[in-house]
C-alpha cells in the first residue's frame, strides 16, 4: 500500500453465493489495481465455493438486509476507500483504478458509475435494460449509460467507493429502508458539504430483472420508497424526473374524467396519449431495432411509467414503510 495505491475494501452481501455472486467475485479478484481486498457477505458459509485468493474474506452473517451486511463488510475492512458491489453485478478490470483518480479531488467524497446490461443476459433481461436506459426514465437513465461525468446527488448501491471517513461521517448505511438506502446514505454525504461523482469510466456490469413481473416488481417497490422518502427526507428524492410519472398518470385520469362533460377534453386528451405514445416508440427505437425486441421494450417503458407512478403516489401517503 502507497499513497499513490491506497488499500481498498471491496465489499459484496448477497444472500447465498449463487451464480452472479459467483461471477462478481471472479471479476472482482481480476481487477487492474494493486492494493484491494475483497470481502463477500453471505447470510452463511458457502459449502461449494471454490474461490481460494489471500485478498478474498468470506463473513457469514446470518439472514440480515444488504445495508446491514455492508455495515458489518466496514467494520472489518482494512482499507482507507470502501467500494461497494452488488453480488448480481461485476466490475470492469479498470472499475478501481478510474475510480481512485477522482479522489485526487479532496472535497470528493464518493464516486460511482454505470451499471451496464451484460452481453450474456437473457432477452428479456435486455429488454428490462433498453426500458432503465431509455430516455423516457429521465435523469436516471445516465446510470445505464457510458455518457455521464459530472457531479450528483445520489449514486446506486452496485456502484459506490467511497473514502471510509466519508461513510463513517453519514453514519454508515441506513439499518431500517431497503431499498433506498443507498439514497439516504448519498443525501447525508452531502448534507456534509462533500461532493459526489458520477463518472462514465467507472463501469460494472448489472444484470437486469427480465420483464415483465420481476422488472415491474422492482420498479414497484423502487417507486414506493422514492415517494416516501419525498415526503419524509426532502433532498435528493425531490427532482422532478421521480414526480413526473405519477403527475403524467394523474393528468390522464383527471382528462379522462372531464372528457364525459367537455367534448374539446377529449380531443386534448387524444392527442396527449398519441404524444406520449409516439414519445415512447421513439425512445424504443433509440435503443433496439430489434424487430422482436420493440414491442416488449415499448410496453415495457408504458406499464414501468403507469407502475412507478402509481407506486410513488402510495408512498406519498403513506405513513411510514415496513422494512
Amino acid at each position: 500500500m502507497d499513497a499513490k495505491h491506497p488499500h481498498v475494501s471491496v465489499i459484496i452481501p448477497c444472500k447465498s453465493v449463487d451464480k452472479y455472486a459467483e461471477e462478481c467475485v471472479r471479476h472482482t479478484l481480476e481487477l487492474d489495481y494493486p492494493s484491494f481486498e475483497v470481502i463477500l457477505l453471505p447470510d452463511f458459509m458457502p459449502s461449494n465455493f471454490d474461490a481460494h485468493s489471500p485478498r478474498l474474506r468470506i463473513i457469514p452473517t446470518g439472514p440480515v438486509l444488504p445495508s446491514v451486511k455492508r455495515n458489518m463488510g466496514i467494520g472489518a475492512a482494512k482499507g482507507s476507500i470502501i467500494a461497494f458491489e452488488d453480488s448480481d453485478a461485476y466490475p470492469r478490470r479498470d472499475w478501481l483504478k478510474n475510480a481512485l483518480k477522482y479522489f485526487k479531488n479532496s472535497e470528493m467524497a464518493a464516486v460511482g458509475g454505470p451499471g451496464l446490461t451484460p452481453e450474456d443476459d437473457s432477452f428479456l433481461q435486455k429488454a428490462g435494460g433498453y426500458v432503465t436506459s431509455s430516455f423516457m426514465v429521465g435523469g436516471l437513465s445516465r446510470r445505464y449509460k457510458t455518457k455521464t461525468l459530472k457531479e450528483v446527488d445520489d449514486v446506486h448501491s452496485c456502484n459506490f467507493i467511497a473514502h471510509r471517513s466519508a461513510i463513517e461521517k453519514a453514519g454508515g448505511w441506513n439499518e431500517y429502508y431497503w431499498p433506498g438506502e443507498d439514497t439516504l446514505i448519498c443525501l447525508a454525504i452531502k448534507k456534509s458539504g462533500s461532493k459526489i461523482l458520477e463518472a462514465n469510466d467507472v463501469v460494472v456490469y448489472h444484470h437486469r430483472k427480465p420483464l415483465f413481473a420481476e422488472h415491474l416488481r422492482q420498479v414497484s417497490r423502487f417507486g414506493l420508497h422514492r415517494g416516501f422518502f419525498a415526503r419524509k427526507f426532502g433532498g435528493n428524492s425531490l427532482h422532478l424526473t421521480y414526480f413526473t410519472p405519477s403527475i403524467s398518470l394523474m393528468t390522464f385520469i383527471f382528462l379522462g374524467a372531464l372528457s364525459t362533460s367537455i367534448r374539446a377534453t377529449t380531443y386534448l386528451l387524444v392527442i396527449l396519449a398519441v404524444t406520449y405514445l409516439a414519445a415512447s416508440l421513439s425512445a424504443t427505437l433509440l435503443e433496439t431495432r430489434n424487430k422482436k425486441m420493440i414491442p416488449i421494450v415499448w410496453a415495457g417503458i408504458i406499464l414501468t411509467h403507469l407502475t412507478y407512478g402509481i407506486s410513488f403516489i402510495a408512498g406519498l401517503i403513506k405513513l411510514n414503510l415496513k422494512r
